[in-house]
């Protein structure tokens, strides 16, 4: 979709993600190596009480969902930036449910504006667990 044809205040529903154990502990190894992503017996032993997923993978399992909406399409130029905040613990087996709305638009010059999409993702009970704002760049239409 074109800058031109965004509006603020649009929204898009985003496909459920499931937080597999197995996916979730192999991420955490890789790229998130800490006790309480990998090791059973030390989360037992801390406030939450299991293993959590890593904040990054439980973002980006969203993120994939989203991009299957994704506003922008062919007309995205770049991603220029990027803020998670993590609210909550996401466990194995949590369902993660995100909407994405535009939140903000700024047009940069007769080629591109700026599109700001904040993105809310709660898990099956409903719960806040991040939030996303990001950045991106988009083609406008060129006339």
């Amino acid at each position: 979709m074109y800058f031109d044809d965004l509006k603020t205040g649009m929204t898009a529903e985003i496909a459920p993600a499931v937080i597999e154990k197995e996916k979730m502990v192999d991420f955490a190894r890789t790229y998130d190596n800490i006790p309480l992503h990998t090791d059973e017996e030390y989360a037992k032993t801390t406030p939450f009480g299991k293993l959590i997923a890593p904040g990054v993978m439980s973002f980006m399992s969203v993120w994939a969902k989203y991009l299957e909406v994704d506003f922008f399409g062919e007309e995205l130029l770049a991603g220029k930036s990027t803020k998670i905040e993590w609210l909550k613990p996401v466990f194995a087996d949590d369902v993660l449910i995100g909407r994405a709305t535009v939140t903000n638009l700024v047009r940069r010059n007769a080629k591109n504006g700026l599109a700001e999409i904040t993105i809310e993702v709660r898990n099956q009970k409903g719960e806040l667990v991040l939030t996303n704002v990001t950045e991106a760049i988009v083609k406008c239409r060129t006339e």
